[in-house]
């Protein structure tokens, strides 16, 4: 028989297993308009998904801290799917390295 796993160890699994990945929260329709907004809790956290006057849809997490301001999350529509991603680290595509044109000089092993 196995025992459940203690709080922290808990959300230390939470953290870097789920967190990490992109998740479903609704349907784009379900805020159609721009100054609607959608309340949802993703893994505990609670986070807001808001259509702008730019018709452009953006989620934030809401920070529990006194008039902290709303913090930005990885957000994304795909098929009229809303998916956000909570993990905060840097993500960014790098662009390859281009080679460079000059001629690399070797020394020949017999000098």
């Amino acid at each position: 028989m196995t025992t459940p796993p203690d709080d922290r160890s808990f959300r230390r699994e939470m953290a870097t297993a789920y967190r990490s990945g992109w998740h479903f929260i609704d349907l784009a329709t379900a805020i159609p308009h721009s100054g609607d907004s959608l309340m949802v809790t993703v893994f505990g956290e609670p986070v807001v998904v808001t259509r702008g006057d730019d018709e452009d849809i953006r989620a934030y997490r809401c920070l529990r801290r006194p008039r902290g301001a709303p913090q930005p999350v990885r957000c994304a529509v795909r098929y009229g799917m809303i998916f956000v991603n909570l993990d905060q680290r840097d993500h960014r595509l790098a662009e390859p390295e281009t080679p460079a044109a000059t001629a690399v000089s070797a020394t020949p092993r017999s000098a």
